[in-house]
């Protein structure tokens, strides 16, 4: 199979999809791709009404088709359906998405089209194996905790990973009996209505699933305010996720799961394996460069051999290669926009004028599209906006410490709190450092997350609420009622 292919004769669905129709839709906002800036369309913006419009066809639909309440294994054969058909339908999938995102085809097609479709079979599996719990009291009464789904899901997901993401919001809702209004990114909205097709073919009834394309001003509000949506699942920038908030709080109290900003450090110490650390650090911050929430943006390294890791680091960076998202041996990503590389560039030179190094990169690259060099700051302070702010892009800073107390210190983060990595050999400093380091996720010897599903993911601090992955993010899904009958 041949990857590869011309973005302009890629035919790209311009509707919402509600009640298992495409819904005609208006011109909206002007989008350009990544890879080479080119204008190749717009995203049409759901109003408040046409929003209003999808969660009424999800109530309808919940009650029509009795989803929460069906035997619990026909839900899991219909979403087993559709994660088939998912993988089936998996180079398709790869050139919508391809076209629009940071995603290059290759990684698309190996990655995260394939982890959809696991995520979307793990979710599945939850729903004939979790339920209700007898609970011990006295033998003259019985005690339950019942659980149930809650109607009607309000999700937003993000332009870096539109497909997973996507199977992180709608995986575990489905399972649980609900259905799911959910807006995707207007910079990448084309893969999510196709996977929602697909959910039709596979047998979910239409309507649990409608899709409403918008930006979050108009179509995100519309959307976490509905006071007919039950729960709201987010994943984006801390500054939306406070804004959510609010605007959820306008209509009452929901619950919420937020996924959100981070600044993770990854702590490096001296007994590390260099060649392996090297290898995992450059790659966290190099994947999809840089633009992730759980990117490692923060290397902090025992005095001692940081002249060596900084080498093999930047040996790494060096030899990346750009190329279009559809070109199939493309490896390094583009950034998102003209915007967001703008402001990228904006932090690396203002820390550079406050006295940072630039070890490596610290430009945008000369090519077409939006391009930026993998970057290495060193000799920057722990007020610096290089080590404060979120940057989403290829940027990693560089700070040395002489014992693990210094390092801890290093790494704490005011606001941020979602990921960390440790490098040691010594399992004890492992566990000790763990157990201090303030973050929702810590990996050891390693950076970035498996294909293990059953590990929940969510930050501490200003990071999220909640957690999405694992039995988390299902039991997230269902309410629960204490019942005590006395006998």
């Amino acid at each position: 199979m041949t990857l590869s292919f011309d973005p302009d004769t890629i035919s790209l669905p311009h509707y919402h999809f509600i009640g298992g129709e495409k819904v005609n839709a208006s011109e909206g906002i002007a989008m350009r791709r990544p890879s080479d800036g080119m204008a190749f369309g717009d995203c049409p913006v759901a109003s408040a009404d046409l929003v209003d419009q999808a969660v009424q066809t999800s109530k309808t639909a919940l009650k029509a088709s009795n989803w929460g309440g069906v035997r619990p294994r026909d839900r899991v054969s219909a979403m087993q359906r559709w994660a088939d058909l998912i993988e089936q339908d998996a180079e398709y999938l790869a050139k919508l998405e391809a076209v629009s995102s940071t995603r290059p085809v290759g990684h698309l097609v190996a990655g995260d089209i394939a982890v959809t479709a696991e995520q979307i079979r793990f979710f599945a599996e939850f729903a004939d194996k979790e339920g209700s719990d007898l609970v011990p009291t006295s033998d003259a009464s019985l005690g339950m905790v019942m659980t149930e789904p809650y109607g009607v899901v309000g999700a937003i997901t993000p332009w870096n990973f539109p497909l997973s993401m996507a199977g992180w919001k709608l995986g575990p809702a489905l399972a649980a009996g609900n259905a799911v209004v959910l807006k995707p990114s207007e910079m990448t909205p084309f893969s999510t209505l196709r996977i929602a097709e697909l959910s039709v073919e596979a047998g979910i009834p239409a309507g649990l699933i409608n899709i409403v394309l918008g930006n979050g001003m108009v179509t995100g509000n519309a959307i976490t305010g509905h006071a007919d949506i039950s729960k709201v699942s987010f994943t984006g920038s801390t500054a939306a996720g406070a804004a959510i908030m609010q605007n959820v709080a306008r209509t009452g109290i929901k619950p919420m799961t937020l996924e959100l900003g981070g600044k993770s450090p990854q702590v490096v110490f001296a007994d590390a394996d260099i060649e392996r650390t090297a290898k995992a650090v450059a790659q966290s911050i190099i994947s999809n460069a840089g633009q992730a929430c759980v990117a490692g943006s923060r290397l902090i390294v025992a005095k001692e051999i940081a002249e060596e890791l900084i080498a093999a680091i930047t040996a790494i960076m060096r030899r990346v290669e750009t190329g279009p998202t559809w070109d199939e041996k493309t490896q390094y990503s583009p950034i998102i926009s003209q915007k967001q590389i703008e402001r990228i560039d904006a932090i690396v030179r203002a820390a550079i004028g406050a006295g940072a190094e630039c070890l490596t990169g610290g430009q945008i690259m000369d090519r077409d599209g939006y391009f930026y060099a993998p970057t290495l700051l060193g000799n920057v302070t722990q007020d610096s906006p290089a080590v404060t702010e979120e940057i989403f892009g290829p940027v990693l800073t560089l700070q040395t410490f002489q014992d693990e107390d210094e390092a801890l210190a290093l790494a704490d983060h005011p606001t941020y709190g979602l990921a960390a990595g440790v490098f040691t050999c010594d399992l004890s400093r492992a566990i000790r450092v763990t157990r201090r380091l303030q973050a929702g996720t810590i990996w050891v010897n390693r950076y970035g997350r498996s294909r293990d599903h059953i590990l929940p993911t969510g930050g501490y601090k200003s990071s999220g609420i909640g957690k999405d992955l694992g039995r988390e993010a299902y039991m997230a899904n269902r309410k629960s009622k204490s019942v005590l009958i006395d006998l």
